[in-house]
């Protein structure tokens, strides 16, 4: 995905002309990260929203115990940081650069007149928000009302979704991550992610390769998460 392509994705800029969104693009400055590098830490103060453009980021926390957990896997066109823009509260997760990432960076006090004076800034980002709510209401009821296997098969989904291609009969998923991280995001031990994704390969529904799944039976998993 071109980086044009990218912004305009985001919700950010969605209901803008192109006059106003290369205005609001002038705004916003370019920052890259090295695969492994730390974006903003849990706790710290939060003072702008990231636009992804390339690469994919991943959002979590960790527990006082020191267990982590991944609430999101973005990529091209998603924003996030943008709570801070409503809440001054110290950052309530971490972001990594989950491979080398290039994102734009809109300062919150740089955004302020775009709120008052675009309407349609504000609806986009409350829509951003509305999304996070309604995946993250989604997600506790998936770890009370559904078994790991089906939430497995649902982060299977999602990730195709969003980083799928169609190779052959089959879609690729390069989601790029480890083992424990798939576990973190399906909020599940690792063995037991393991174990629902080698039954899942054996019914042929999906080839796991390292850092990559091809999807071969979509319509099966789709049932299974339900």
């Amino acid at each position: 995905m071109s980086m044009d392509k990218a912004l305009r994705r985001a919700l950010l800029f969605s209901a803008l002309d192109e006059e106003a969104a290369q205005a609001l693009r002038s705004s916003m400055t370019e920052h890259k990260a090295a695969k492994g590098a730390v974006i903003f830490a849990e706790g710290d103060p939060g003072d702008r929203l990231y636009v992804v453009m390339q690469g994919k980021v991943k959002l979590g926390s960790q527990s006082a115990d020191g267990r982590e957990n991944m609430f999101a896997v973005l990529g091209p066109g998603e924003m996030f940081g943008e709570l801070s823009l409503f809440d001054p509260s110290p950052r309530a997760a971490t972001a990594v650069a989950l491979t080398d990432v290039t994102l734009l960076g809109l300062a919150n006090d740089a955004l302020q007149p775009w709120l008052t004076g675009r309407p349609e800034v504000a609806i986009g980002l409350l829509k951003a928000l509305s999304r996070r709510m309604r995946k993250t209401h989604d997600s506790l009821s998936d770890l009370v009302f559904t078994d790991v296997p089906g939430r497995v098969a649902k982060a299977l989904i999602e990730l195709a979704k969003k980083f799928g291609e169609h190779e052959g009969n089959g879609i690729r998923v390069n989601h790029d991550l480890t083992q424990e991280e798939l576990a973190q995001l399906v909020g599940a031990s690792r063995e037991t992610v393991n174990k629902a994704l080698a039954d899942f390969a054996q019914r042929g529904w999906i080839v796991l390769e390292q850092k990559s799944v091809l999807i071969m039976e979509i319509d099966r998993l789709q049932r299974r998460a339900h």
